[in-house]
């Protein structure tokens, strides 16, 4: 899939280990361009700078702040970044508010956590492909009208050098 060299990721994982293994498991998945932080804050300064990730897959509990500080951070300068959560926090309450806020799904940290963050960046790697061709198709209407009150112009203005003899 195409898709899976362009997507910039990001992985903020705290836990170098585990940030390593997340990493090291997509690049074998063929995601070309992910990039590890260690912490929210070299995130959200990477994301300030001037770049914007298409998905970042993040825990919550963070050794400098909480993932929905780094989501709401991240989104004011990158609203269509898309954020799923890895986490080992089960709490319930925890859950609904990232989705709440924001993020396109929480995943708890277990043996096939990997394989279902795959699935949804499939997911999302989809969406992303939709919202293109919406967009390259809206452009191309937004065309095809303005060509067609074109002609319909020029006809007018033939028509009515022809009614009053203009040449």
């Amino acid at each position: 899939m195409d898709a899976k060299k362009s997507l910039l990721i990001y992985v903020v994982e705290d836990n170098k280990i585990y940030n390593r293994l997340v990493c090291e498991y997509l690049k074998k998945q063929d995601y070309k361009n992910v990039t590890s932080f260690h912490s929210g804050k070299e995130c959200v300064k990477r994301v300030a700078n001037g770049e914007s990730p298409d998905i970042v897959i993040q825990d919550y509990h963070l050794e400098d702040s909480t993932g929905i500080e780094v989501l709401q951070n991240v989104k004011k300068h990158s609203k269509n970044t898309e954020f799923i959560f890895l986490t080992a926090n089960e709490n319930m309450d925890v859950a609904i508010n990232t989705i709440k806020y924001g993020a396109f799904d929480y995943i708890i940290k277990d043996n096939f956590a990997l394989k279902k963050v795959e699935i949804k960046m499939g997911k999302i790697a989809q969406l992303l492909e939709l919202q293109k061709r919406n967009r390259i198709t809206k452009q191309a209407m937004i065309a095809a009208v303005f060509f067609l009150i074109l002609i319909v112009l020029f006809s007018m203005l033939h028509i009515l050098f022809n009614a009053f003899g203009l040449k």
